[in-house]
């Protein structure tokens, strides 16, 4: 059985601008097909929202190995295969799935991983219904199953869908994006802008907020709510007697993201600027993501030892309450493809326990200076001067910033106002945007 599927898959191709696998059976073997049309079935830009394009007509519907597998012919020419226990896993009738909540019923233990089907039948060339060897029913629509379709393609392009992976990379050629404030709060699409291009570019400069604390809360509510922390729900960073926070002098800070000595640092950072210094005070940026591939390829020793040594990070005082926080993290976060997804570096609350044997101590110090003098090349940094109303939100898993010094005076002469949110709940607003735009209403 498994070898007759195996062949099937390996024999399996996809033309570049299709998303479903094209196979047609033609005496007993397998064969690629011209698809009918170059259109992509999947389309999306960061500015703008495009429909699905697809056919979502069935011409055919069988089993395979032993009803193991249930493979579809589509009315474009295509084909999909569909392993059986995951069809019985995903049983969309009452039983199985409570679609008040759009959450599985069935529960794992009740679920046969061996089971073949019955029998299959299609209706209308739009639904097509199983019987399972105990009787149950299942019926799946057309549309909903060639969206989960398992070609390579089809899951790449449904990934790129739920998680818009794209980048653009830059250095300190960025042309810094720019939108205004109360257009993000009033338009759908405005806003969709907005994050769809922070997701993308990693930084974003709304203009025209009011000089006054609490515009980031209209921001928070805009996507949802914003992520509380041991500095309060917003936090004001202007230069205070016996500061709790480096950020809280009129000192340089060096190129840095924001708390490392979380678990799970906050995605996203806004930084409202309700009054400016005259002199002094420039912010600076330098996408994390763009330096790290630069490192991995100019030193991939250096980029090793980054993304594979545990670094303790500490953070201990009083503010919205008494804290006393401690991690480890990999200066370079990477995924199971070995992408970099996050950068975790604070120079000033990584700890002085470093929990690794001393003869690696020196290597980590060499690649970790490396990195930080590439961040600060005049190459990769971009130098900017918020104005008063302006509020800069950015990536804080990508982007590192830093700030240049001012001078200290008998009044404050800089002050922004500081939040933080959750990547999960900018993605999801994200995505409601993209279907109310997507649904015209």
């Amino acid at each position: 059985m498994w070898n007759a599927v195996a062949k099937s898959l390996l024999r399996t191709k996809v033309h570049q601008d299709y998303s479903c696998a094209l196979l047609l059976v033609q005496k007993g073997r397998s064969i690629l097909a011209k698809p009918p049309s170059s259109r992509n079935c999947w389309q999306h830009t960061a500015g703008a929202v495009l429909p699905f394009n697809m056919s979502v007509r069935i011409q055919k519907v069988e089993t395979l190995d032993v009803n193991n597998f249930v493979r579809i012919h589509w009315e474009d020419g295509s084909e999909s295969l569909y392993p059986a226990v995951w069809l019985r896993d995903n049983c969309q009738c009452p039983d199985c799935f409570l679609h008040s909540a759009k959450a599985r019923k069935l529960l794992m233990e009740d679920l046969d991983v061996n089971i073949g089907v019955k029998e299959v039948t299609l209706t209308d060339r739009k639904k097509v219904y199983i019987t399972w060897p105990d009787k149950h029913t299942s019926e799946f629509e057309a549309e909903w199953l060639k969206k989960r379709c398992f070609s390579e393609q089809a899951r790449a392009k449904m990934q790129e869908e739920l998680f818009l992976p794209e980048r653009k990379y830059w250095g300190s050629d960025l042309q810094l994006p720019n939108m205004s404030f109360e257009e993000v709060l009033r338009s759908d699409e405005i806003a969709y802008k907005w994050l769809s291009t922070l997701k993308k570019v990693g930084i974003v400069l709304l203009t025209g907020a009011a000089t006054r604390q609490g515009e980031l809360v209209k921001l928070g509510k805009r996507i949802g709510f914003l992520r509380l922390t041991f500095y309060g729900p917003t936090w004001q960073v202007q230069d205070k007697m016996d500061a709790n926070n480096v950020a809280y002098t009129t000192g340089k800070l060096s190129f840095h993201t924001d708390y490392p000595v979380l678990q799970h640092p906050p995605g996203i950072q806004f930084l409202h600027c309700i009054k400016q210094t005259a002199t002094g005070g420039e912010s600076e940026v330098v996408d994390g993501f763009h330096v790290s591939n630069k490192l991995k390829k100019q030193n991939l020793q250096a980029f090793q030892i980054l993304s594979s040594t545990p670094v303790d990070f500490t953070d201990v005082g009083v503010d919205y309450c008494d804290f006393a926080v401690q991690s480890k993290q990999r200066i370079i976060d990477v995924d199971y493809k070995g992408q970099v997804v996050r950068i975790n570096y604070n120079n000033a609350t990584r700890d002085t326990i470093f929990d690794i044997p001393a003869e690696k101590v020196q290597p980590f110090y060499a690649a970790l200076k490396e990195f930080v003098d590439l961040l600060n090349s005049p190459e990769h940094k971009f130098t900017y001067k918020m104005k008063p109303g302006d509020i800069v939100t950015f990536d804080n898993w990508r982007l590192l910033h830093g700030r240049q010094s001012y001078k200290s005076g008998a009044e404050i002469s800089r002050h922004l106002e500081g939040a933080y949110a959750d990547w999960d709940v900018v993605m999801s607003r994200l995505r409601f945007l993209r279907k109310i735009l997507l649904n015209g209403n």
